[in-house]
């Protein structure tokens, strides 16, 4: 009994050291960010990175996507008779939920993943410490260009998956069950509010902060982290780690912004 309240009391402290650290983190990356000048060239290359190397992901994740919503909504609308909100019912989708966060969570795996095992492998081979005895401020020209980027990528990113995710159900719908085009689209124009988009493009500017946030502070406390190595084998264990918890905060966050914007 003692030693399993040992082992609790050692996890909470545990989890309560991380989280002070990771909170203090932010603070601190947040602060150099709103303070220029900023080296664009690397902001811009890192949006190359995590934007634009996942726009190929990203169209086709959004057309199956939208390809699938409409044809299970079609099954459900037709025994109804109310086909012609199919539109809408696409639209509102991929708007209000689909997109940012499936968006989020391809971010996660294709660039997340890489921005921690980079940080990672930085601080196992002491090149972070490096530029500290430099004195470049390694917050500052490693961190903050992967904010703004994913900040920046994010949102686009969820647009293209929108508009391809709308002409992918457009495709089901129309070519495929012989649903009125204007009725697709007119029913969309109707429903679709100011609100619904808004709500969209503030998750996804939130999933960009907490994407950037968890697996770039994984990475660069790696030698924090009770991983029970320190080198290869240590990144690969901090990278599955930061991707299972910003997978789990885009979903959880989804929720909270989704019960407060209703």
């Amino acid at each position: 009994m003692i030693r399993l309240l040992n082992r609790i009391g050692d996890s909470s402290f545990g989890f309560l050291e991380q989280a002070g650290r990771l909170l203090l983190f932010l603070i601190r990356v947040l602060a150099k960010a709103l303070r220029p000048p900023y080296c664009w060239r690397r902001v811009l290359h890192q949006i190359h990175f995590i934007g634009a190397r996942s726009t190929l992901v990203i169209l086709v994740a959004g057309l199956f996507t939208g390809m699938v919503l409409a044809l299970q909504f079609y099954d459900t609308l037709v025994r109804f008779g109310s086909t012609s909100l199919l539109g809408s019912a696409v639209a509102l989708a991929m708007i209000r939920e689909l997109a940012p966060v499936l968006t989020a969570l391809v971010v996660i795996g294709r660039a997340g993943s890489a921005i921690c095992s980079e940080l990672g492998i930085m601080r196992s081979e002491e090149q972070i410490d490096a530029l500290e005895c430099m004195a470049i401020d390694p917050y500052r020209y490693l961190l903050v260009p992967k904010l703004l980027a994913c900040v920046i990528s994010v949102p686009l990113l969820t647009s293209l998956f929108i508009m391809i995710g709308i002409g992918g159900g457009w495709f089901v719908a129309v070519v495929l069950f012989g649903l009125s085009e204007a009725a697709y689209f007119q029913g969309m124009y109707e429903t679709v509010v100011m609100h619904d988009i808004y709500m969209g493009f503030t998750k996804s500017l939130v999933f960009g902060l907490l994407i950037v946030w968890i697996t770039s502070a994984k990475g660069f406390f790696l030698h924090l982290e009770r991983c029970g190595a320190y080198g290869a084998e240590g990144v690969s264990r901090v990278t599955t780690d930061a991707v299972v918890a910003a997978s789990i905060s885009v979903l959880c966050v989804d929720y909270l912004i989704s019960a407060l914007m209703l």
